[in-house]
């Protein structure tokens, strides 16, 4: 087996990188939130090897990354409310739905053949000077197995895609630690599709009240199957109690009796436990098997700030597995 090359995010391995990206292979790389599997997005063949690489079903559609507003907004028919939204926001954690430009150079499969693109412009430099370097842009939905636990270091990457992808540009740990939140902006109001790394209270401040999805239907974005984010173990929301044969991912003050615990936030802060959930369900889930465990039990968070995104994680997580999504 071919083993993934590993670059530093020095101005060599970008150049790298940016040149493995151009000639249609796949390279993972670090974003604010969680690492991407990035592929060149105008590529038809590149665009499928992405989701091969990952298992993932090709009627789930992938996120478009931009060096800039301007370069997104290229792609799309963007009007006032995602400049004001891109103004306040980009670089950072926030996705954006809006109709294709048609004709359009994105190949129809990153939209899983929808008439809209989700677009956005991350936040770490080393992301957007690759991005800059590369010059289109590049489809990346999570780097890891479809419907894994997603990755907030580049050992995460390698433990699932080693020898599956080209390259994997090397940032350390991710610091949201949970994918963007994704508005659709294609309605009447602005929908939110998931929540994310920026905080419903701040979408609402700036566009006012979101609506919810409609249920049913295709996803019109990443991060909406009803099971995706699974450790192996299943999970047990809200446990007030722990037994011996269970694993517990903890918020504040742990239960006591678990045979392995991962504090999310002992200080009970939605941030830190938000940049440290996906390292958390993987380090159970690892040690949990290793033991013999039978679950991870799962302290409530509060759905409030991050702690919105924290529990939509856990409860997508939790739910039922099937074959056909994994």
């Amino acid at each position: 087996m071919v083993r993934t090359e590993r670059l530093s995010p020095d101005r060599a391995g970008i150049a790298r990188a940016a040149a493995l990206l151009r000639a249609g292979h796949l390279v993972a790389f670090a974003t604010e939130t969680v690492y991407g599997l990035g592929a060149d997005a105008t590529n038809e063949a590149a665009v499928a090897a992405l989701f091969a690489a990952k298992g993932r079903p090709l009627f789930n559609p992938l996120i478009c990354h931009y060096a800039s507003a301007e370069a997104a907004f290229s792609d799309v028919i963007a009007g006032p409310l995602a400049e004001r939204l891109a103004r306040q926001f980009w670089p950072g954690p926030l996705t954006l739905v809006l109709a294709r430009c048609r004709p359009t150079r994105v190949a129809s499969a990153v939209s899983a053949n929808l008439p809209t693109l989700a677009v956005r412009v991350p936040a770490p430099s080393a992301a957007r000077a690759l991005l800059d370097a590369v010059q289109v842009p590049i489809a990346a939905p999570s780097a890891n197995l479809s419907g894994q636990v997603s990755p907030t270091t580049a050992e995460h990457v390698l433990s699932e895609l080693d020898g599956r992808i080209a390259a994997l540009l090397d940032a350390g740990s991710t610091t949201v630690g949970v994918e963007s939140s994704v508005v659709d902006l294609t309605g009447e109001k602005p929908v939110l599709l998931r929540p994310g790394g920026l905080t419903t209270e701040a979408l609402a401040a700036a566009v006012g009240p979101l609506e919810a999805p409609v249920p049913g239907g295709a996803p019109r974005a990443p991060g909406m199957l009803a099971s995706h984010y699974a450790p192996r173990l299943p999970l047990r929301l809200e446990a007030r109690h722990v037994r011996s044969d269970e694993a517990l991912l903890a918020f504040g003050a742990p239960l006591a009796g678990a045979a392995r615990t991962f504090n999310l936030s002992h200080r009970r802060d939605l941030t830190e436990a938000a940049a440290r959930l996906f390292a958390g369900l993987r380090f159970l889930d690892s040690e949990g098997r290793r033991l013999g465990l039978a679950r991870i039990a799962v302290m409530p968070v509060p759905e409030e700030g991050l702690g919105r995104a924290i529990v939509d994680r856990l409860v997508r997580a939790a739910a039922p597995r099937q074959a056909d999504l994994a």
